[in-house]
């Protein structure tokens, strides 16, 4: 059967079972609220979607639902970044949630994920909304800061990234952020091990080269003087399975 022979089938179909797609307007609206990180509209709006009709992209129900829930970690992706979260942050949450998905074996634990997710963003823009707004080359800076945390970062490549002087660079990094861009990476490179330490059984030694500290002794003693406690000891207070582990 053709395309046009195969859609004119389903839209007949559709009318006949008044099987309807969610209204566009307020599917975006749904979206929006998720963007603007406001969690009241979100709710608002959420219900209606789980238990309206969606459009069949299976005939296997499970399979449907995971579809049109893959479909919408996308979109909702594209619309936090959109306003303004850190792209590498939105895609990773987006591919943990997308693996939840992919291991989840029942319609309601799809509907659970569903609420889970679309919270979990909520959450992310209202953090955003709470945090200072740098200037364009801070945040040129920023991002590749984040991009490069298991390298060295030198001044030198966020000079050539910022198209700023390094001495100036330096001046303007430390009057907006509050601190100097070597005690920022090693703050983030810190937050970094704490996740690895977390959520995976990476060693000392592996989380210390893998975020390029000269040594091991060198990233227990930065790690200590940041936390107040070992990566070992930190490790066994929070240690917590990741959660294809865990389910």
């Amino acid at each position: 059967m053709g395309i046009k022979e195969e859609l004119t089938r389903i839209e007949f179909k559709n009318r006949e079972y008044m099987i309807n797609h969610i209204p566009y307007d307020r599917e975006m609206a749904f979206y929006q609220s998720i963007r603007n990180g406001d969690m009241e509209e979100m709710k608002r709006l959420f219900k209606p979607l789980c238990v309206e009709g969606f459009g069949k992209l299976s005939d296997n129900p499970l399979r449907n639902l995971k579809y049109h829930l893959i479909i919408t970690v996308a979109f909702i992706t594209r619309y936090c970044i959109e306003g303004g979260l850190e792209m590498e942050s939105a895609y990773n949450l987006s591919d943990i949630y997308i693996q939840k998905i992919d291991h989840c074996s029942s319609e309601e634990g799809i509907h659970q994920i569903h609420k889970e997710m679309t919270e979990a963003y909520v959450k992310r823009m209202q953090q955003q909304k709470t945090r200072k707004v740098y200037s364009k080359p801070i945040s040129l800076c920023i991002d590749y800061i984040y991009d490069n945390l298991h390298s060295k970062i030198s001044l030198d490549e966020l000079s050539e990234v910022s198209s700023l002087s390094t001495s100036y660079l330096s001046k303007l990094f430390h009057s907006e952020v509050g601190i100097t861009i070597a005690q920022y990476i090693t703050t983030k490179k810190i937050e970094a091990a704490k996740n690895l330490l977390i959520y995976t059984d990476n060693t000392p030694v592996d989380i210390s080269n893998y975020l390029s500290f000269s040594s091991e002794s060198h990233f227990i003693s930065v790690f200590k003087k940041i936390t107040g406690l070992t990566p070992k000891k930190f490790r066994t207070i929070h240690f917590r399975y990741n959660f294809t582990e865990s389910e």
